[in-house]
């Protein structure tokens, strides 16, 4: 049943694999920076944010990769929280910055990290979460039936086309 992440991610149609090595490569980057944040500025490193957003923030230390994890892993539960994660990251950094934003907008649209880059980010996993869990759930159900995720529909059928004859 378990082959690899090479057999399993061949047999997925190339979108799938452009959109998860994406998502990946975002949610390493967000943990990364808050690692960063964490690093340099100890347990109070967001001190200056609402208390929900600073344990929201400690807590993607964990979420983040953890998604990244599922993602590479193809399980249909990695989108679902990737999104969640988004949902929550977003809001909560808009919400601080939003009266910033409204007063100096400049400020916040210069270069490619910060609210603009997340927010592009965010908008791709908004985008491409209910198709990516859509296309792992197929292959993970596909899987989890005996068959091959790379044969298509009916390949868990015997010779005869009977689906339960390969039922022990």
């Amino acid at each position: 049943m378990t082959q690899g992440i090479r057999g399993g991610w061949g047999a997925r149609p190339r979108w799938v694999w452009w959109v998860a090595a994406v998502w990946v490569i975002g949610f390493v980057e967000g943990a990364g920076v808050h690692a960063f944040d964490l690093l340099t500025g100890g347990l109070h490193a967001y001190g200056a944010w609402p208390l929900p957003s600073q344990v929201l923030f400690h807590a993607l230390l964990v979420l983040d990769p953890l998604a990244a994890v599922l993602v590479t892993r193809g399980r249909p539960a990695g989108p679902s929280l990737g999104a969640a994660v988004m949902v929550a990251d977003l809001t909560a950094n808009w919400w601080e910055n939003w009266d910033g934003f409204v007063r100096h907008p400049l400020d916040y649209l210069q270069g490619v990290v910060g609210l603009p880059a997340m927010t592009l980010f965010g908008l791709f996993v908004f985008t491409t979460a209910a198709p990516l869990r859509r296309a792992f759930h197929q292959a993970f159900n596909r899987a989890g039936r005996g068959m091959d995720p790379r044969e298509g529909e009916g390949a868990d059928r015997s010779a005869d086309g009977d689906p339960r004859a390969q039922e022990v």
